[in-house]
């Protein structure tokens, strides 16, 4: 199987180090998960931008609108105040306190004086009712005319949504979904249709990728089993001189580890896809099973076998899920310590989600390396050649089967050695 194994904590956006050197730095990688962000509201989105836009452009209409209703209201009013008439001994009596020099008989020029004074004040008057009201009017329609906006730019921004949701969705190793955007053939459509396009492209390669590496496996198993055969039968046979029946057992071993190669090989081709048929499975029976099947082996090498598995039901395959915890389990007997090793397995309960822990003890671990384990044919220390433990597919099983049940899986190192591997399944 793989390299080291042992999880901790739900995979978020995570430094992955570089197939290169040991001592060459992490490489960052893209999460397809929606990254936090301390005040959502506050972030500058298209639509929030649109709204403004729209509100901005009818506020500035709004304003310059008013400025020449009220120059020329102002104007017209200033005209219309040049009285065609004279007034000849006028007696006048007030109706209200606006024109108080407006009383009793006053001399005809001192009458027509004040009015003027009296017309100029009623002038500025209405102007500033005209202002204040029309002010308060721009103001109504302006909040109106944002909450109109912020409203349109919604549904006009709604595609993208839906194209956003979808490439979401294909991140997560859905090559299947499409957008299959309906509507007018816009600007919009036309990324929709460049989009899915994209996606049967990338469903085409990635399906031929793995039916190549399926077919491949499969035809290989027949050679690889006559040979195990041939070999088998050769050392059967008690005049076999020892020279032949160690070169047998050599050539059986090496048959084997190419056998172990093959299936990993094909099992890998076929986690990748979603699980479409799904069912409840106790993820405490799964690690129960995994346990017992590696007990002998972990007694063989001095390593206690430990933990406490609470019953936790997820939806998925179980014939999957136990070699994911098969894996892990055997991977975490094999990469430990000489004496005194152990290894914890333990579920638990989340809120939505299910949790399979797996510690183990063994060589300290760097933190650049951790995600490196997960890459095929990759080991501790970056070693690719041959290794008696695995054929470096493990954990590379691994990933693509909790991925392709919708859940995460991480490895951190544990302060004075081994590893913890953490796999979170959605219940």
């Amino acid at each position: 199987m793989a390299a080291h194994t042992t999880p901790s904590g739900p995979a978020e956006p995570r430094q992955q180090p570089p197939s290169g050197p040991a001592s060459a730095p992490p490489k960052p990688t893209w999460d397809p998960g929606e990254p936090a962000r301390p005040y959502p509201w506050l972030r500058p989105t298209i639509r929030i931008r649109l709204t403004l836009l729209y509100g901005g452009m009818f506020l500035i209409a709004g304003m310059v609108l008013l400025t020449l209703i009220y120059l020329l209201a102002a104007e017209a009013l200033h005209e219309g105040s040049k009285l065609p008439f004279r007034i000849l001994n006028a007696n006048a009596q007030l109706t209200s306190d606006s024109c108080p020099g407006l009383t009793g008989t006053l001399p005809s020029e001192q009458f027509m004086e004040r009015l003027g004074e009296c017309t100029d004040a009623q002038r500025a008057v209405a102007l500033d009712e005209l202002l204040q009201r029309s002010l308060m009017a721009l103001l109504g329609l302006a909040v109106a005319a944002f909450a109109f906006g912020y409203v349109m730019a919604g549904r006009v921004l709604s595609p993208l949504g839906r194209i956003t949701r979808t490439a979401r969705q294909v991140a997560s190793s859905d090559l299947h979904k499409r957008i299959e955007l309906e509507g007018p053939d816009d600007e919009l459509k036309e990324l929709s249709d460049t989009f899915d396009d994209m996606l049967d492209r990338l469903d085409r390669a990635f399906t031929a990728q793995q039916r190549f590496v399926a077919n491949a496996s499969h035809e290989l198993r027949t050679p690889l089993a006559i040979n195990r055969t041939l070999l088998e039968v050769q050392l059967s046979d008690p005049e076999a001189s020892q020279e032949l029946q160690q070169l047998g057992k050599t050539l059986l071993a090496t048959n084997e580890r190419s056998e172990q190669l093959v299936e990993g090989l094909l099992l890998l081709a076929r986690s990748e896809n979603e699980i479409v048929d799904r069912k409840p499975v106790d993820l405490a029976e799964v690690a129960g099973r995994a346990v017992e099947q590696v007990r002998a082996e972990a007694d063989g090498k001095g390593v206690e076998l430990r933990g406490v598995r609470h019953p936790v039901y997820v939806q998925g395959n179980g014939v999957l899920l136990e070699r994911v915890a098969l894996n892990l389990v055997q991977n975490a007997v094999r990469y430990n310590l000489q004496e005194g090793g152990w290894v914890s397995v333990a579920t638990e309960p989340l809120p939505g989600h299910a949790v399979l822990l797996v510690e183990n003890t063994g060589p300290a671990v760097p933190g650049y390396e951790t995600d490196n384990l997960f890459e095929p044919f990759r080991r501790l220390g970056g070693d690719r050649t041959g290794s008696d433990r695995g054929v470096g597919l493990g954990l590379s099983i691994v990933r693509s089967v909790v991925r392709a049940h919708g859940g995460t899986v991480t490895a951190e190192g544990r302060e004075g050695g081994g590893l913890a591997l953490r796999v979170v399944l959605p219940v």
